[in-house]
């Protein structure tokens, strides 16, 4: 089991990996030291605004508290994505991007529960009436990864299913 990459694709990895940890910690903390807690600041009125929160459990505050179950899911999860993007194909592009997406996002938000026991969350939408989940830069770097994803293994089974059409 040998990682077949270019340097190219390799560098470019790595940059993203770095953009997404050094864009989520630096907001982060901007945020923390500009505004108070709980504190939110209007940037497009009824729309987005920065809302700093701060988060002891998982999506919408799920497992509040259970920092040691979040930073071990994180390990066994790390593992995971390392052994994926080292046995991925070197034509599985947007598996590997996915894959660099959903690591770097998970490390940040690891980062905030090892160092501080919650994860510091501002980014705050309101749709249609409805208030999004505040979320910050790692949350986002894990959900475009897992589209990423998603679709690198949509795209495989759609070429299968035409390679399985065209010779039966």
């Amino acid at each position: 089991m040998k990682l077949k990459i270019s340097i190219k694709y390799l560098l470019f990895y790595i940059i993203t990996f770095i953009v997404v940890i050094a864009g989520d910690l630096l907001t982060k903390e901007i945020i923390n030291t500009q505004m108070q807690l709980g504190s939110s600041y209007e940037i497009i009125p009824g729309f987005f605004n920065f809302t700093n929160v701060h988060n002891t459990g998982a999506a919408w505050g799920l497992l509040s508290g259970h920092i040691e179950l979040f930073l071990f899911v994180a390990l066994l999860a790390g593992g995971v994505i390392i052994y994926y993007f080292v046995r991925s194909k070197p034509e599985e592009q947007l598996l590997r991007f996915g894959l660099v997406l959903v690591f770097a996002g998970m490390l940040g938000n690891v980062y905030d529960r090892a160092v501080f026991q919650y994860v510091r969350d501002f980014i705050d939408f309101i749709i249609l009436g409805y208030d999004f989940p505040i979320f910050n830069i790692a949350d986002m770097g894990v959900v475009i990864g897992m589209f990423c994803i998603i679709a690198e293994v949509g795209i495989g089974e759609y070429k299968q299913w035409k390679f399985n059409q065209l010779n039966s």
